[in-house]
């Protein structure tokens, strides 16, 4: 989208087809937060694609694809890292207001808050509708003038110093001057000599619970999106009438998003029931109405891929989304864009250098 804007012939080239249920993207919703702990950098990332994604979707006359609930920082009394995001904020100039434990008693009887001390609402953030988003992106690059193509393409041969083409798996080439795989959990199996032991492909599952008939506590003008990541767990109101969405944060067991079923585990709703129990009391016996198996690509901490390939001059990978990446979607375009046109540096916390092939997660 990005570098059709930009003047660009692009052609766009996805196996299964925009928000398709295998990609990472292809959920019904994401949270759109800006804090980060100490990690200025995405928090600055985050506040550009939040104004890029209002754009597109004034653009496309449909902005209730992002949803302003608001977003609930869960803090324990000693939390370094909500500490370290409250800082960033004032030095972002981020629109908060901290909440101390008898504020969220009162304003969310929803949840129970047990060891958590305060809390920080980001007041300006929210839900993205992501599957929507991503059709709406596909549709508003196309009346731009984008070629979009379905197909699946084979892993590129190396041996050049200049990348010629790709093939699709019927056969046919796409020739092209410049090439950005932006591929997500296939990037492995793309590249499987160098990012077979750098991206990690972790199964995650996501459970939507029916509310009781006539309850209207847990609507967005009610209860705000909230994360907690002293649990590893964030949740996400009554949006679209589908239920509560929670989902548990920590990586899962690793998975392919071609053949992987995306059935949940019988231990998984068990492990939900006994959240539920402590922070949602009201939906502990709540029927799971929806559930879904998706996937995140995760680079070593958690940081970007976003660098040149490393035997192709003319062509850039671009991963490593990490369960946060959604949210930086056109930040992440705009960025790419210009590193394609030659017009920036790569950015060295991005740097294919950086990633190591132990996991020890640090962004979150």
């Amino acid at each position: 989208y990005q570098l059709r804007r930009a003047g660009a012939d692009v052609l766009l080239v996805d196996a299964y087809g925009p928000a398709n249920s295998r990609a990472s993207s292809g959920g019904e919703s994401r949270i759109l937060r800006l804090g980060y702990g100490p990690d200025a950098i995405y928090t600055r990332m985050a506040l550009r694609s939040f104004e890029l994604w209002r754009q597109l979707f004034d653009y496309m006359a449909r902005p209730q694809l992002f949803q302003p609930t608001g977003v609930l920082w869960l803090a324990r009394e000693h939390d370094p890292y909500c500490e370290a995001t409250l800082k960033t904020f004032e030095q972002n100039d981020v629109k908060f207001a901290r909440l101390e434990r008898s504020e969220l008693s009162h304003r969310y009887p929803q949840l129970e808050f047990g060891p958590v001390a305060w809390g920080m609402l980001e007041s300006e953030s929210g839900v993205l509708l992501a599957r929507q988003a991503v059709q709406a992106l596909v549709a508003a690059a196309q009346s731009l003038g984008l070629t979009y193509v379905q197909a699946a393409i084979r892993p590129p041969e190396s041996g050049k110093e200049k990348l010629e083409f790709v093939e699709t798996t019927s056969g046919d080439r796409v020739l092209a001057d410049k090439f950005v795989f932006a591929c997500g959990p296939w990037l492995p199996k793309l590249f499987p000599e160098f990012l077979a032991e750098l991206i990690h492909v972790t199964r995650q599952e996501v459970f939507f619970l029916g509310v009781p008939a006539g309850d209207n506590r847990f609507l967005p003008d009610k209860m705000p999106a909230w994360i907690d990541f002293n649990d590893l767990v964030y949740g996400i109101p009554n949006l679209e009438n589908r239920g509560v969405k929670i989902a548990i944060d920590e990586h899962g067991p690793p998975f392919d998003p071609d053949t992987g079923e995306r059935i949940v585990l019988p231990e998984s709703v068990t492990r939900l029931r006994a959240y539920l129990a402590r922070r949602v009391p009201a939906l502990a016996d709540a029927p799971v109405i929806e559930s879904r198996v998706c996937q995140y690509e995760n680079t070593s901490n958690g940081d970007f891929l976003i660098d040149r390939h490393p035997a192709f001059e003319n062509a850039w990978i671009v991963g490593g989304g990490s369960g946060h990446g959604f949210k930086h979607g056109p930040g992440v375009g705009e960025h790419v864009a210009s590193l394609v046109s030659n017009n920036a540096q790569v950015e060295p916390r991005f740097a294919l250098a950086t990633k190591e092939k132990v996991q020890l997660r640090q962004v979150y």
